[in-house]
């Protein structure tokens, strides 16, 4: 029989090992069984900083077994386009239930494109195919690997277990925030893509859909584009699951052409603010900091009528060039497993709203992200440079000829630019209000020396593709959008999620 104790608390100087004593004291015998279910730390008395655990175990041995998913009888052709968190968990599922997708991605398998990304770094040459945002994995490979969510879906559970399954630390199915690491994305994404070609299903990578083809207002076909080689080619299909990621703005224009439903969203646009990482984890900890993991944060301020929030907090981390057509810049944040680089970063996110770039226009959002970033590239030489700024000249207006304590980390190379003139009038006066704001529940985060690089600008999809209760599209039967570039997801475990209850719609559909 499995006990469970919950709020068992663990001094940071305790080892972990001493939670299996504490089980084998409560059942007065040997633990032949033992799992942690879940890790927080409380942190709220700097002066009294402990780990609580919720764990099982037993006096036996306890196998686990996996679950059994019912299969399909027939064998639809089932497509899956971007091969993100979404699309990749959509096609597992799919597996699961007896598919054999074929999963079509613009971009590189994740090993080439990692030296491709590498290279634009280096030589700030862009792919605008295979990139940042483009290729195995989709932009989450290029990240924290964050797994935590403020969503409910019953769904996120089985994200977990999949990450771990291929190669995820198996601590993030109990830590309280967990975290994969771009190191270890890597692995996972080649285990997951040779699994699924294991089972049956199959992977068309450098692959751009261009076309649909639709009868009697259907989804019957895909035009695609080999990028690699310029020849187009016609996929047939019973169903196409649409995992494209918010950044494919020409495959929205594709879908509106082709007369699918879609609408304008919200979104937000900002920076990348960095600090010393041993700052925060100080401000966040106290005197005891090296004793614990690097140190994360998140930050919400209205001290502006526009709300201001961090996004994708990267302890340890690195801001990188998240580039994905000519002429623009775009940043983003990265750590390894470790957290252990000199910065910490996060994006600082200012509220846009509809009225900001035009309401009646599907794709003025679109737009309005695009020139923004082309202002950016523009006055950060026209090179794929960042502009770059302190917080304390931009606060006041001044162009920075230095930078202090903190030294920017994007890989590509900052410049000093004014990043004053690039951004909405309304998004620096907000983030003027709000950085001070935030320093009153974070010490230190208004640092003078603090450096904010810009612009972010792929925080959400600036358009949202129509889904009925069926998942698929209110104008297209046979496609269903999901994830991000669909705008029903917002990160790694949210668009996973969101592929998993695709696919079971899948499934309910051709059983």
């Amino acid at each position: 029989m499995i006990k469970r104790l919950d709020n068992v608390k663990l001094s940071i100087t305790c080892p972990e090992g001493d939670l299996i004593k504490i089980a084998s004291r409560n059942l007065g015998a040997p633990v032949k069984y033992f799992k942690i279910l879940k890790k927080s730390l409380d942190a709220r008395d700097k002066n009294n900083i402990f780990w609580i655990y919720s764990i099982a175990f037993s006096k036996e041995e306890e196998i686990e077994s996996a679950p059994a998913f019912e299969k399909i009888s027939s064998n639809p052709r089932v497509a899956v386009v971007g091969s993100g968190p979404a699309g990749l968990m959509c096609a597992l599922r799919l597996i699961e239930h007896g598919f054999k997708p074929l999963i079509i991605e613009r971009g590189q398998p994740v090993e080439d494109r990692r030296a491709t990304c590498q290279k634009f770094y280096a030589e700030r040459v862009l792919n605008a195919e295979s990139n940042v945002q483009f290729g195995e994995g989709g932009a989450g490979a290029f990240s924290d690997g964050k797994l935590n969510t403020q969503t409910h879906d019953g769904y996120n559970r089985d994200v977990l277990k999949y990450f771990a399954k291929f190669g995820a630390p198996e601590e993030i199915l109990y830590l309280n925030k967990p975290h994969v690491g771009s190191d270890n994305l890597y692995n996972v994404l080649r285990n997951i893509r040779s699994y699924i070609i294991s089972i049956g299903g199959k992977f068309l990578f450098n692959t751009r859909v261009d076309g649909l083809e639709v009868k009697d207002g259907a989804l019957k076909g895909l035009i695609v584009t080999d990028t690699a080689n310029r020849l187009t080619d016609h996929i047939p299909c019973d169903a196409t699951v649409l995992a494209i990621g918010h950044s494919a703005r020409d495959t929205f224009e594709m879908l509106n052409s082709a007369g699918v439903e879609m609408e304008a969203r919200d979104f937000a646009v900002g920076v990348r603010i960095e600090h010393l990482a041993d700052e925060i984890s100080y401000a966040q900890y106290g005197k005891n900091y090296k004793l614990l993991p690097t140190a994360d944060y998140k930050l919400v301020s209205h001290a502006h009528e526009r709300t201001v929030f961090t996004f994708c907090m990267c302890p340890g981390g690195v801001v990188i060039p998240a580039a994905s057509e000519e002429g623009g810049v775009v940043v983003n944040g990265m750590s390894l497993y470790a957290r252990n680089g000199a910065n910490s970063n996060c994006a600082l996110m200012v509220q846009m709203r509809k009225s900001d770039f035009g309401a009646d226009d599907l794709f003025a959002g679109m737009r309005f992200q695009r020139r923004i970033e082309r202002k950016a590239f523009d006055v950060g030489c026209g090179n794929y440079k960042a502009p770059a700024i302190t917080f304390g000249d931009f606060a006041a207006d001044k162009l920075s000829c230095a930078f202090g304590d903190v030294k920017p980390t994007y890989a590509a190379g900052v410049t000093y630019a004014p990043l004053n003139e690039v951004l909405p009038k309304v998004a620096v006066e907000a983030l003027k209000a709000a950085v001070p704001d935030m320093d009153k529940r974070l010490k230190g985060f208004a640092s003078p020396h603090a450096v904010m690089t810009g612009v972010e600008t792929r925080f959400s999809s600036p358009v949202k593709i129509i889904r009925d209760a069926s998942r698929q599209s209110v104008s297209l039967k046979n496609l269903y959008p999901c994830g991000e570039g669909s705008g029903y997801s917002g990160g790694i475990t949210s668009s996973a999620a969101d592929g998993i209850r695709t696919a079971e719609a899948l499934f309910e559909r051709f059983k």
